[in-house]
């Protein structure tokens, strides 16, 4: 992976088992510039950049935000219908509609690459969102690469998170610390959340895959980065950012 800051991707799978997204030395190209959980990344890092609005997806007029796709096709049917049951999963619950691309400028691209990352933002053109087929074909890494796209960071890196988890960076894999970095994010009013899509697990880039990187507190028995989907949390997030009026 090639991110600058706070990347890689969360525990779809339950624990033991390590998260396919961090198995391996493949870090996302997520950076910062944060504010309401936003991220400016896969450009030079901007703070606060998004209060520009450069970043999120445009919405239209009937209140939609469309955003247009293309699937690579080296995929299996049974990864494909994986892939678009996370797909459409945000018209359940949120004004996001993503669409198969005709001629868009702007539109993410699906394909099985070196492991599980996206760019966070709208980035402009052809937008890599890597969902390799080993490891990564799960419904809620789909969600949480979608995530990205629309513009949200790892809930670990929250700016309120030394309230709720306590990282433990003794156990972290040598090189890779940066993936536990703080930004500051404005977090849209919305509570912490241990069972965000978009959490880490407690082994995410443990050093031997038994060490804890992460550990909750106070109460250091809460269960984290376990989600197979998107919590209510992530998709008031959404909502929050994107659907309001």
């Amino acid at each position: 992976m090639m991110a600058l800051f706070c990347s890689s991707v969360p525990v779809i799978q339950h624990e033991p088992q390590q998260d396919p997204e961090t198995a391996a030395d493949h870090d996302n190209q997520d950076s910062i510039g944060i504010n309401s959980n936003i991220a400016a990344s896969c450009r030079p890092p901007l703070r606060n950049a998004c209060v520009l609005h450069g970043f999120t997806w445009p919405k239209a007029s009937n209140g939609k935000v469309y955003i247009p796709y293309v699937i690579a096709n080296h995929y299996s049917s049974q990864e494909l219908d994986i892939i678009k049951r996370g797909i459409i999963s945000f018209s359940y619950s949120t004004c996001i509609r993503f669409f198969p691309r005709t001629n868009q400028q702007d539109y993410l691209h699906i394909q099985s690459l070196d492991g599980c990352h996206s760019c966070v933002g709208r980035q402009g053109n052809a937008q890599i969102v890597s969902l390799c087929r080993r490891g990564c074909i799960h419904f809620g890494t789909v969600q949480h690469e979608l995530l990205h796209t629309l513009g949200f960071d790892h809930e670990h890196c929250r700016s309120d998170r030394d309230q709720h988890i306590r990282v433990l960076k003794e156990n972290v894999l040598k090189g890779h610390d940066y993936n536990f970095n703080k930004v500051n994010t404005l977090n849209q009013e919305t509570p912490y959340d241990y069972g965000s899509v978009m959490h880490y697990s407690r082994l995410a880039f443990s050093k031997d895959n038994y060490s804890p990187t992460m550990a909750a507190v106070p109460d250091s028995n809460i269960v984290f980065g376990v989600a197979r989907k998107m919590s209510q949390n992530d998709i008031d997030r959404i909502n929050l950012l994107y659907c309001k009026n």
